[in-house]
């Protein structure tokens, strides 16, 4: 037998990265090499798939939510006192950004959050998940400067409404929107001062918001933060520090220590993580290659938090290649017996993020090829062709996956409290189609191993859809929709418009879960036949805008002409008597 496996490059490795536009795809972004590889005996590439579909519902007081993030979602850059946030500097220069798109109005969320919020509480939401601004609220990034009394009051407004509604906010501190004054002047998270800068962006937040805000998120996903930002310059700032700055820009990430409220309060971080599964698993070298993957993605964040040390993996292969580079340390800093005392256990409950997996498999990178973080791991990612890969490249569906990395997590950081604060799919094609049925599926499937996963004693308590929105997705703009809600970015008022996973994903909350197998099949042919009337709705509203637009200039025009007319019927009539 032979199985067609394909490579993914590692320096194109993002999370929520590309997708086929328009059925063309970036080069650089495309899977570069096939591998044809005679399957041993022993090897059975379906031995992952086809699990079979456990009917069942989750323990009672699961919480179901949905969520968004500041940049994403507000626009409103300059609004109201806002100061420029590093995803502002960066997204306004020409190339950074597929097609030039930036977030300046997005989903135009921080005037419609009250519609929205009604958007929520049709679907039943238990939580909305969000992010503050820090630049919203400190305009320069520092407390002792200013602090913008307007954007506090837009979340103090967001806040209440949500809790009016029986919807519980969970608040993320840091979202990526670094106030750009703290990179301009300090270099961002390269700096060790950021630290307390942080905290005390940290602190007013749980000083104005403490009393109603019961769940919060330091950082949302930090590897993509130190990868992204400081080693490949994909996302904001742009730096591309190979070798050092991912490194230490995360090392200054997991020393903000948490900084507890004067109200009580849980605080924890939203790590993000794909599963690694050895391609071979009798093969010792492909098991510890996989293992890796897991911990120089996971674990660099994890395992200080919850261990209080970097994973050995990551201390061994880094110190080894920086040595072999002749260099006198490791690239990889180290903490202080005091700092790892008090990192360990700054984190109340683990936010789980997942999309997707890869099978992994060893592969050596010389040190002479120079420092980078993805050749410090000495492994290669591979996809299985044949999984469903219904929108970005890089995010295929696997289910099972989901199941794997969270009893990981169980077994390796002693089952800590978690919520699942990240998991969707995105469009594949740009055509508007409401019947989003490729994701109804990924959410069937990821849900169902989720509901394994606590059936066998993960210590989950909610999950959290991303995303709400439509909205705009870090360098790929507007091009990847993963939004419950497909949003209309080309008008004005930015309508949204429900997809038919809204209401699927509506019939998982009300049931918590799935309550067998007649009643979940009906689920998603009543969500197909919704979309189809959606799809008319959506169809016919650029005719009525146009038609709205026509009126506008046809009434006030003719009723113009009318005027003239009569005055002109008028002046006859009196020569005439005259």
């Amino acid at each position: 037998m032979s199985v067609r496996l394909m490579f993914m490059v590692p320096a194109g490795v993002r999370r929520r990265a590309t997708m086929a536009r328009r059925c063309i795809l970036r080069p650089h972004h495309v899977l570069a090499l096939v591998l044809c590889a005679s399957a041993r005996d022993h090897l059975d590439w379906t031995k992952n798939e086809g699990t079979s579909f456990y009917y069942g519902t989750f323990p009672t007081g699961f919480s179901w939510g949905a969520g968004s993030s500041a940049y994403q979602t507000e626009g409103a850059w300059n609004v109201d006192g806002k100061g420029t946030s590093i995803w502002d500097a960066f997204a306004h220069k020409q190339g950074k950004i597929l097609s030039n798109d930036t977030g300046d109005s997005s989903c135009d969320g921080y005037s419609k959050f009250k519609d929205d919020i009604t958007l929520m509480k049709d679907m039943k939401l238990n939580h909305y998940r969000f992010s503050i601004s820090w630049p919203r609220i400190l305009p320069t990034g520092l407390k002792s400067d200013l602090v913008n009394e307007r954007g506090i009051k837009y979340y103090e407004d967001l806040i209440g409404r949500l809790l009016d509604s029986q919807i519980t906010p969970v608040v993320t501190l840091y979202h990526w929107d670094l106030p750009q004054v703290l990179q301009e002047k300090y270099g961002g998270w390269q700096n060790a001062s950021m630290v307390n800068y942080f905290n005390d962006f940290a602190d007013l937040c749980f000083q104005r918001f403490g009393d109603r805000v019961k769940y919060w998120i330091t950082f949302n996903n930090p590897w993509s933060i130190a990868v992204e930002g400081y080693e490949t310059g994909e996302h904001a700032p742009g730096l591309k520090l190979k070798g050092t700055g991912a490194y230490r820009a995360a090392h200054h990430i997991i020393k903000v220590c948490k900084t507890r409220s004067t109200k009580t309060g849980l605080v924890g971080i939203s790590l993000t993580a794909d599963w690694g599964e050895p391609v071979d698993v009798t093969n010792q070298r492909d098991v510890e290659a996989a293992d890796r993957y897991v911990q120089f993605y996971l674990g660099w964040f994890a395992s200080p938090i919850f261990r209080g040390d970097y994973p050995q993996a990551m201390k061994d292969y880094i110190g080894r290649k920086s040595g072999q580079q002749g260099l006198g340390a490791s690239r990889l800093p180290v903490f202080s017996p005091q700092e790892k005392s008090y990192i360990k256990g700054t984190s109340d409950f683990l936010g789980l993020g997942h999309f997707t997996t890869r099978y992994v498999t060893l592969k050596n990178y010389p040190s002479g090829l120079g420092d980078s973080y993805f050749a410090d791991r000495d492994l290669a990612e591979l996809v299985d062709p044949r999984w469903p890969d219904p929108g970005s490249e890089w995010l295929y569906s696997v289910p099972w996956g989901f199941r794997r990395l969270l009893n990981f997590v169980k077994t390796q950081y002693g089952n800590p409290m978690m919520y699942v604060t990240e998991n969707g799919v995105s469009e594949k094609m740009l055509c508007t189609d409401l019947c989003d049925d490729w994701r109804m599926q990924y959410f069937r499937d990821y849900i169902n191993e989720l509901l394994k996963a606590v059936r066998d004693g993960v210590n989950v308590k909610g999950y959290t859809a991303w995303s709400l929105l439509d909205n705009f997705e870090w360098d790929e703009g507007f091009s990847e929709r993963f939004g419950l809600y497909f949003v209309d970015f080309r008008s004005k008022n930015k309508p949204r418009y429900p997809k038919a996973s809204v209401h699927f994903y509506k019939r998982i909350i009300s049931s918590n879960g799935f309550p067998n197998q007649r009643e979940v099949e009906n689920w998603r042919r009543k969500a197909a036949e919704t979309c189809s009337s959606s799809n008319q709705l959506l169809a016919a509203d650029p005719l009525i805008g146009h038609m709205e637009m026509v009126t506008e200039i046809a009434v006030p025009t003719v009723c113009t002409l009318c005027i003239l007319l009569s005055a002109v019927f008028l002046m006859f009539l009196l020569r005439g008597r005259l």
